[in-house]
């Protein structure tokens, strides 16, 4: 499945109420490490069932970044249950993504 954009109006249903983990993918556009990440998350995305995959674009949704304490793009946070269990902050190969999410 597609990287789902997530904002904070659809936050609480695409990643909280998930019933399955998810791989939250904090970037920008300007953000050169993001754009090298994101072909390796949406390879994720189109590859796993067992995942959710979403984006949010920290630009737009200042509120989210800051609530999860952003500090550094790309960041990478896994959610399972409604609760962050692992985070990555810049640019990790895709071994290293599966590893995070634990599968």
């Amino acid at each position: 499945m597609a990287a789902v954009e997530i904002t904070n109006e659809n936050f609480e249903e695409v990643v909280l109420q998930a019933n399955k983990p998810v791989l939250v993918d904090f970037w920008a556009t300007w953000c050169a490490p993001c754009r090298m990440l994101s072909p390796i998350v949406d390879e994720i995305g189109e590859e796993s069932v067992d995942v959710v995959v979403g984006k949010v674009n920290v630009d737009e949704q200042q509120e989210l970044a800051a609530r999860f304490k952003v500090a550094s793009i790309p960041t990478l946070l896994v959610f399972e249950k409604g609760e962050v269990k692992n985070k990555s902050v810049g640019v990790i190969s895709k071994a290293e993504i599966i590893k995070l999410l634990g599968l």
